[in-house]
């Protein structure tokens, strides 16, 4: 099984609704063999935790805004004194929305098939004109980190550290390519919501899905959880770094509870003269390929600016019993 623990069952009751116990443990996290930023594999350890079954619903999420009256990021025009030199076009509501192309682009230049669509927003998610009709058991999405904060301070609980996400998802185990083993569609079976065929152009969408999928419509992985890899991103606590520490075993100890960057060390330069935080996002989407973005794994990692939202991120939340090792960061 890998340096992965299993979980074992708590005698008390999950504290909500849709929650599911993780036992903690010993798991090698990161990988050497993929992309960079996933190196050097490591092996760290973790605390028993509650995590959300299921990425958090547009149905869930319209409970907390009926709740809170909370407005998201992407509701909202930007300060134009926090982007200087920000074009007019850009200082709008809006979220950024994929779009195809119609043939073969550079996937050096994501603006291609990216556009920051006025109006587009967690309950618009193509922009003015859509809704969330039919979508209430798919993951929201258009949710920037401060939105998907803000709902687990309201829900009671967290956001979960990179390395808690990581253990969770490979579901006791993390010596295969892929959570359920080494290969991606066993015996042709998609085991996930990901992109079929050559991107960013031409989705044969086999797995039956050519955007978001209701929650729970894949296999779940060996500790029950759904959707922990492919169909949204999921925000996690932990700021980015382009690479993880050393092997602190070789050192002194085994990182326990590891809480990643410093903030100062996860600006993008996006803007002349601004610099955006970013943390870490986990997981892949429907818009994973094997062309293009192979990180449908539990070792990938992405970085993302806070203030950023798209139509293929979303999140789950946490709940720890008890923190051995300090607080956990802002």
């Amino acid at each position: 099984m890998g340096d992965a623990a299993m979980t074992t069952a708590p005698e008390e009751s999950p504290p909500t609704h849709g929650m599911t116990y993780i036992s903690g443990g010993l798991f090698r996290m990161g990988s050497d063999t993929h992309y960079p930023e996933e190196a050097p594999a490591h092996l760290v350890s973790v605390d028993a935790f509650w995590i959300d079954t299921a990425p958090v619903t547009n149905a869930r999420f319209l409970s907390f805004v009926k709740a809170t009256g909370h407005v998201t990021v992407a509701e909202t025009a930007p300060d134009a004194r926090d982007y200087p030199g920000a074009k007019p076009e850009m200082l709008h509501p809006a979220s950024l929305v994929f779009r195809g192309t119609r043939g073969p682009v550079s996937l050096r230049d994501w603006s291609k098939w990216w556009e920051l669509r006025r109006g587009a927003d967690w309950r618009h998610p193509h922009g003015p004109g859509s809704s969330l009709d039919g979508l209430d058991d798919h993951p929201v999405v258009h949710v920037a980190l401060a939105d998907a904060l803000a709902y687990a301070q309201w829900a009671g609980k967290d956001l979960l550290t990179e390395a808690e996400w990581e253990f969770a998802a490979w579901g006791g185990r993390s010596d295969a390519e892929y959570a359920w083993g080494d290969e991606l569609t066993p015996g042709g079976r998609h085991m996930a919501n990901t992109w079929q065929g050559a991107f960013p152009y031409k989705n044969s969408a086999e797995d039956g899905w050519h955007g978001t999928s209701p929650v729970g419509a894949f296999p779940a992985n060996g500790y029950g959880l759904f959707d922990m890899i492919g169909n949204v991103w999921e925000w996690t606590r932990d700021w980015y770094s382009p690479r993880h520490e050393p092997d602190a075993a070789k050192a002194c100890c085994i990182p326990h509870n590891p809480r990643g960057a410093a903030e100062a060390g996860s600006h993008d330069l996006s803007l002349p003269g601004i610099r955006i935080p970013r943390r870490v996002l986990k997981g892949g989407s429907f818009l994973c390929a094997p062309s293009y973005c192979r990180r449908y794994r539990p070792a990938a990692r992405h970085a993302q600016p806070v203030d950023t939202s798209t139509c293929h991120i979303g999140f789950r939340c946490a709940l720890r019993p008890k923190v051995t090792s300090g607080e956990l960061p802002p």
